[in-house]
């Protein structure tokens, strides 16, 4: 009976020096070189005995570790909710500013299109069409303008020519009318003088 009771009280010390012990070792995790997750995880490891290969943690020093990875891990989640927030705002913002410059875009580019859109006769041409239309049609107007005056050109020298043909003959003829008259004239006067003198030789 004696050997039970020492027994007990022997693991009853044990038991009271190894908490007192844990207790030390929990008490001293909360003093750390490094605050950090990290820091307190090598600590965990530092303080942890090995036996047989196997590290020995102390219940009390993982705890407070879980405790601290939690709080941090909640602390993280605070902070990251607002953010999160305001992520989402942003992107509803940027796609909001994208739809609006979509349809900025796309009204420039139909004010573009009015811009360099010409109606003709009811029929719409592009600027550049229009502009290839009329140059075109200047140049075909001019070519047959030059078409027009080199030919009205030769017409005129043509009638000049003829003209001073016509001159030159009328010219002529009238000479030859003169000398025709003329010559009339004298065979006239040449007849007159044989019939004189055929009637001077009657009346002898």
């Amino acid at each position: 009976m004696k050997s039970v009771l020492r027994t007990q009280m022997t693991l009853l010390c044990c038991i009271v020096l190894f908490q007192s012990a844990f207790a030390q070792d929990s008490t001293k995790i909360t003093v750390r070189a490094d605050p950090s997750l990290k820091g307190q995880y090598q600590e965990v490891l530092s303080r942890s005995k090995t036996l047989n290969g196997f590290k020995l943690v102390n219940p009390n020093r993982l705890s407070a570790f879980w405790q601290n990875l939690n709080d941090t891990l909640s602390t993280e989640r605070k902070l990251l909710a607002p953010l999160k927030t305001r992520i989402s705002d942003q992107e509803k913002t940027i796609t909001t500013l994208k739809s609006q410059v979509t349809e900025n875009q796309n009204l420039i580019d139909l004010g573009n299109a009015r811009l360099d859109e010409i109606s003709f006769l009811g029929i719409s041409f592009t600027k550049s069409t229009y502009n290839m239309m009329v140059w075109t049609l200047i140049i075909v107007l001019a070519i047959a303008l030059a078409i027009v005056i080199i030919r009205s050109a030769k017409n005129i020298q043509e009638a000049k020519y003829r003209s001073s043909l016509y001159e030159e003959i009328s010219q002529e003829y009238q000479s030859y009318k003169v000398k025709a008259n003329d010559k009339e004239k004298k065979l006239a006067r040449e007849l007159q003088d044989e019939r004189n003198k055929l009637e001077e030789l009657k009346g002898k």
